[in-house]
């Protein structure tokens, strides 16, 4: 599939843009080719476009550049589009930066942290609209059958044995827009997701795949938790132990629980940048760090990171009845 006809099916039929409204496209520099074919596709949809490119360097982003901040204050166009790289020591930048864009709750958001040119043409971003429509319809059997849970049990064959609690909080998709909530949307869409009550995750989480913001894993990490918190951390790579616990010691909240997620984009495939890894059809990622922006969320961290697990079994519970099988060994039973 064309770079521009794929980034114009998810914006028409994920962000809904229609022509005449206005969109501001902000890409790092080495991220142009990706930029153009968003502008392409958004002006073949008759949107006002604007992209402005962001210099990479080796320092790590902190504060959002003045050009920015005119933009977020001043212009609010319709539509975001962040096409960025994905690191850890930036999700802090890129957490203020949606929270920016966002916050007078009109201007649709579509965000892209390690977005390629790749994802566009060949993977988890090279849909047709009817297949953004097939995986919509999943969403909603997924999310009708998930409504009043309270709790979620989740085993996989590496080790994973976790509990965690969603009464009251309402899962949702990042497959379509929600004019209600105006939820900012990761590109490429295919997750089905719930903020945990914040004190309910126990258990033993074992990642086999991927980390947000640090890539595959050459061996598994182990996180204990209990009341929500991971309390141990586990893994025979120093490195990524290293930046695992300094990604936990950022605030008080960023080593509380912030997500639950199912991969449903059978599109999407196992390669190095997270954003596309973390829709695979039938695995989950739990989150720890920010959530404030699902509904319900109450944790306050300043940083989010995803931990992705294979071939995973999960169980469903609503309150005092029956459980029930959501996925068994990767695949969807419902």
């Amino acid at each position: 599939m064309d770079a521009w006809e794929a980034a114009k099916n998810a914006l028409e039929h994920v962000l809904e843009a229609a022509a005449g409204e206005s969109i501001f496209i902000v890409c790092d520099d080495k991220k142009i080719e990706v930029g153009k074919a968003f502008a392409n596709g958004s002006l073949a949809l008759g949107l006002w476009t604007r992209m402005t490119i962001l210099r990479t360097t080796k320092k790590w982003r902190t504060e959002i550049p003045e050009m920015l901040l005119e933009v977020f204050t001043q212009q609010k166009p319709n539509l975001y589009v962040n096409l960025m790289r994905d690191t850890r020591e930036e999700t802090p930048f890129r957490i203020r930066t949606i929270k920016m864009e966002t916050r007078n709750r009109r201007s649709r958001l579509g965000h892209c942290p390690g977005v390629t040119i790749d994802m566009l043409t060949e993977g988890a971003l090279a849909l047709s609209s009817q297949e953004h429509k097939t995986i919509q319809s999943h969403a909603g059997r997924l999310i009708q059958a998930l409504s009043g849970v309270t709790e979620i049990q989740i085993r996989s064959p590496a080790g994973t044995d976790l509990t965690l609690g969603t009464e009251k909080r309402e899962f949702f998709t990042d497959t379509m827009l929600d004019w209600k909530s105006m939820k900012w949307i990761n590109l490429p869409t295919g997750e089905v997701m719930v903020a945990p009550v914040e004190d309910s995750l126990d258990g033993k989480l074992v990642c086999d795949m991927a980390i947000g913001g640090i890539g595959r894993v050459k061996t598994p990490v182990e996180v204990i938790a209990r009341d929500g918190k991971a309390e141990k951390i586990v893994s025979k790579d120093e490195n990524v132990l290293r930046k695992i616990r300094d990604t936990f010691e950022t605030d008080d909240w960023s080593n509380v629980v912030g997500e639950f997620a199912f991969g449903i984009n059978p599109r999407a495939r196992f390669v190095d940048e997270f954003l596309e890894a973390e829709k695979i059809l039938g695995t989950i990622h739990v989150a720890f760090g920010n959530n404030t922006d699902m509904p319900g969320g109450k944790n306050l961290s300043k940083n989010h990171i995803d931990l992705l697990i294979y071939k995973p079994t999960v169980k469903a519970k609503k309150g005092d009845r029956e459980i029930f099988t959501v996925l068994e060994d990767g695949r969807f039973r419902i």
